[in-house]
């Protein structure tokens, strides 16, 4: 049974094999997602991750705590029955990425725009053999379907559990390019998050700090950086 929102009752937590992959057993028992389905981890690494956090717990389970946990629970209960639609969501980021959308103004903001969102384009073109189109404003612009199509492919190869931590990247930044890129090592984590929140920093500069959404933004920073490292362990 999931035992989320419990007290805690065991002693240890361990990696266990399970079912043709890795599980987290808590003294004998095994852990369960909260659909109460039997969490099989594909890699040692993430199971690790998944009973360090449960060792971790002190009185109360406390799920805000466990990343790996969640993250992994996500992609047994609602990744893996809907996949085909998650794949559509997630690539349909491409269609709309955030770094084709470019400011009209001021001219430091496009200059700035240009010169650290342009080089991840080219990156994209270089691996997907077309360069994604840009516009000024947040009219739609379309895209080349047989670009889309490729960015679909790459997201519909990923596995349930890497389909989890590519969400993330994606949906926090709004741009799958800058996801694809940490997902194919061609950007650090870090990098990637500060590309995606560009324009935000920018009006910082004008405009001075706002305490409330400086702390919004660390815990979203801290969702992007725990997708990412969940990505690279579900990397069989």
């Amino acid at each position: 049974m999931s035992l989320l929102k419990q007290k805690r009752f065991w002693k240890t937590a361990t990696v266990v094999d399970r079912d043709g992959g890795f599980g987290v057993a808590l003294d004998a028992r095994t852990v369960n997602t909260p659909n109460k389905t039997p969490l099989v981890l594909p890699t040692f690494q993430m199971a690790e991750a998944i009973a360090a956090e449960w060792d971790a717990q002190v009185e109360k389970i406390d799920p805000l705590t466990m990343p790996v946990t969640r993250a992994a629970n996500s992609a047994v209960d609602k990744v893996a029955p809907q996949q085909a639609e998650v794949v559509a969501n997630l690539a349909s980021y491409g269609d709309s990425d955030l770094l084709c959308y470019r400011a009209a103004g001021p001219v430091e903001l496009i200059a700035r725009q240009a010169e650290r969102w342009d080089p991840v384009l080219d990156w994209a073109a270089q691996e997907f053999g077309t360069r994604l189109n840009v516009c000024e404003g947040v009219m739609h612009v379309d895209q080349d379907a047989a670009l889309l199509a490729k960015l679909h492919a790459e997201v519909a190869s990923m596995s349930n559990f890497a389909l989890a931590g590519a969400h993330d990247l994606i949906a926090i930044s709004g741009s799958l390019i800058l996801a694809l890129g940490v997902t194919r090592g061609a950007f650090a984590q870090e990098d990637a998050w500060l590309l995606s929140r560009l324009d935000e920093h920018w009006q910082t500069e004008q405009w001075g700090e706002d305490e409330e959404a400086m702390a919004h933004e660390a815990l979203k920073q801290e969702a992007f950086l725990n997708a990412a490292r969940f990505y690279r362990m579900s990397l069989i």
